[in-house]
């Protein structure tokens, strides 16, 4: 599967638009993780967990995405774009959301 954030495929030229994927992950925040990252703020440096709970959410939100893509027939995703939200009781969970138009490309 061919993924790109631009409109086009350099080298590629698409045939068919398929219509627009999305891929979508929720992840509830953890106290412990919350506190430590917290204690690393006041102290400074990277919040390392935190890190790693975006990256798994964008991971996964863009493998769920690819399936919907692969499900219509498309070899490439073009346009696509993440957002991260914070939602729930207080902010509690964190959104990550991908999409983009999947394409068939040769």
């Amino acid at each position: 599967m061919i993924l790109s954030t631009t409109h086009q495929l350099e080298g590629h030229r698409v045939s068919q638009y398929c219509g627009v994927v999305s891929g979508q992950a929720i992840f509830g925040a953890n106290v412990f993780r919350d506190m430590f990252a917290g204690i690393r703020d006041f102290f400074g440096g990277r919040a390392g967990s935190y890190e790693k709970v975006l990256r798994d959410g964008r991971d996964q939100a863009i493998a769920d995405m690819i399936e919907e893509a692969r499900k219509l027939g498309a070899n490439a995703i073009v346009g696509i774009d993440l957002d991260y939200s914070a939602v729930g009781n207080k902010g509690s969970m964190l959104l990550v959301t991908a999409t983009g138009t999947a394409v068939k490309a040769g």
